[in-house]
């Protein structure tokens, strides 16, 4: 079972605040789930999660847009434990000062809810901790901000880098099944296959 919402508000970053529409993702069954990015709205998030146990909020990054709900949200379930790679810790303390991530991300790790088997693969280049889930029995990638229907995720902010994120599509992520669903961060989803023939125009463009 993979569920969808699309949350709105604003993202801060290096003296500028933009307007954005963020993708939640709740993932798990009839009983237990795992929200992916705890965006902008805890209160509709918290309609999909409704009753059932929530075993974790795994931030992809730690960019404000997407955690900025995370600790309300948690505080509702029972302090569900927030996750995040320890590389993103600088970003999120601008957000949350006095409130740090319950648990960490690392490569390779499972987290495993309602039949799901998410495995974590660390992909910098958006941000230095920026991490995508792979469902290989779905067939799914929850790509946070580092892959998008038509290109990587954007690098001209404090933090990323270019080069580092076309390494990381490259290796870690074009060798996934061209049939993989790659649910992204903000936007439609796209797929492995739609976006692998792109790599070399991306890097002649710069982004």
């Amino acid at each position: 079972m993979i569920e969808h919402l699309q949350t709105s508000g604003t993202f801060s970053l290096d003296g500028e605040t933009h307007e954005v529409d963020n993708n939640v993702w709740v993932v798990g069954d009839e009983t237990e789930v795992v929200v992916i990015d705890a965006a902008h709205d805890a209160d509709a998030i918290a309609t999909v999660v409704g009753e059932r146990r929530l075993r974790a909020i795994v931030s992809t990054h730690g960019h404000d847009d997407h955690v900025d709900a995370a600790d309300e949200l948690s505080r509702r379930y029972d302090d569900a434990p927030v996750l995040l790679h320890p590389d993103d810790r600088v970003l999120w303390d601008m957000h949350y000062p006095d409130r740090a991530p319950d648990g960490e991300l690392s490569d390779g790790q499972v987290i495993e809810v309602g039949g799901h088997r998410l495995e974590v693969l660390h992909t910098p280049g958006h941000a230095p901790g920026a991490c995508c889930l792979h469902d290989a029995e779905a067939g799914v990638l929850f790509s946070g901000d580092t892959l998008f229907q038509g290109g990587p995720g954007a690098t001209g902010r404090s933090y990323s880098d270019f080069p580092t994120i076309i390494d990381s599509i490259r290796e870690r992520l074009l060798g996934l099944p061209d049939d993989t669903v790659v649910h992204t961060g903000h936007g439609g989803s796209t797929t492995i296959g739609d976006e692998a023939p792109n790599l070399d125009a991306w890097i002649a463009r710069g982004g």
